[in-house]
């Protein structure tokens, strides 16, 4: 787990890498997180009143339109800056450092993107018997498509910044456990996707399979030396499952076709689930060895 490339990814969070600073950090994030939620709910106000906007938060908490889910993706801006601003002021990073080199990252998200998009879509052949229904009408969903891919990108790349860029390596700068660096980050990503009230008796295998995924994204992250294959693969992982066919409920805004979950057992879903998370280990598999550093012989 020693790898060359996450050893220089790292290196700059060795200078100031105090756990209190780094607690200290994660607090800031929350504060900068949540001063984003209120700026947004103050831009509600001066565009639609008072009672307009807590209308609209209130719409946010499902997302089952698209201009709610396009409001809670908004949201993630203040995730993505506040480690920014941690890194920074408590680190004295640059913002660089929280994404790795710029070339190999480009490079990398786009490898994983593609790889990721090709699997889900050759997984979406396999019947599932669960019959996806249609929510969005073509046009509507194509006149959003592009705002939405610029959101999800946000979203994904404030989640990558933090857990990958900021989280993992002020941990791999005080511990070369990868039980400590990898995990840890890991257990906390998964842990903040643990919705019983949405998905019922399945809450905890997604959050199984969310630790698996942010497992996956840690080591690419450490074998690739920037964020760019994890955001690649968050990036393209959230794009199909929130424009393309998404569980009914939260966040299913502006997909193009929805999976009914009120009327399928919570049982019935578990193989789907569980298929996902074997998807998710071929799709880490296929873009490590696509990553993979390349040697010249002179």
């Amino acid at each position: 787990m020693q790898y060359a490339a996450h050893a220089e990814f790292v290196a700059p969070a060795r200078q100031q890498a105090a756990l209190w600073r780094l607690a200290t950090g994660l607090v800031l994030v929350t504060a900068v997180y949540v001063l984003g939620i209120g700026v947004i709910f103050g831009l509600l106000v001066a565009v639609a009143g008072f009672d307009g906007a807590t209308t609209w938060m209130a719409r946010m908490a499902t997302a089952e339109t698209p201009t709610a889910t396009l409001l809670v993706l908004s949201t993630f801006v203040g995730m993505g800056l506040g480690p920014i601003l941690a890194a920074r002021l408590l680190h004295r990073r640059k913002l660089a450092t929280l994404f790795g080199p710029w070339a190999r990252l480009l490079r990398h998200f786009v490898i994983a993107a593609l790889v990721c998009a090709l699997l889900n879509g050759l997984t979406a052949l396999i019947p599932s018997g669960l019959v996806p229904v249609a929510n969005l009408q073509p046009g509507l969903w194509a006149a959003f498509l592009p705002l939405a891919l610029v959101s999800i990108l946000v979203q994904t790349g404030a989640e990558e910044i933090l857990f990958r860029g900021y989280i993992q390596t002020q941990l791999a700068a005080r511990f070369a456990s990868p039980l400590v660096w990898m995990v840890l980050p890991s257990a906390l990503f998964a842990i903040l996707h643990f919705q019983p009230g949405v998905m019922g008796d399945n809450a905890w295998i997604v959050v199984g399979a969310v630790f698996l995924f942010a497992l996956c994204a840690a080591d690419l992250t450490a074998r690739t030396g920037t964020i760019g294959a994890a955001w690649g693969f968050h990036f393209a992982n959230n794009a199909v499952a929130i424009l393309f066919l998404a569980l009914d409920g939260p966040l299913s805004g502006l997909a193009l076709y929805t999976l009914p979950m009120d009327s399928v057992p919570a049982a019935d879903l578990r193989p789907m689930l569980v298929t996902g998370m074997g998807v998710t280990l071929a799709i880490w598999l296929v873009i490590r060895f696509a990553t993979r550093p390349r040697f010249s012989v002179s």
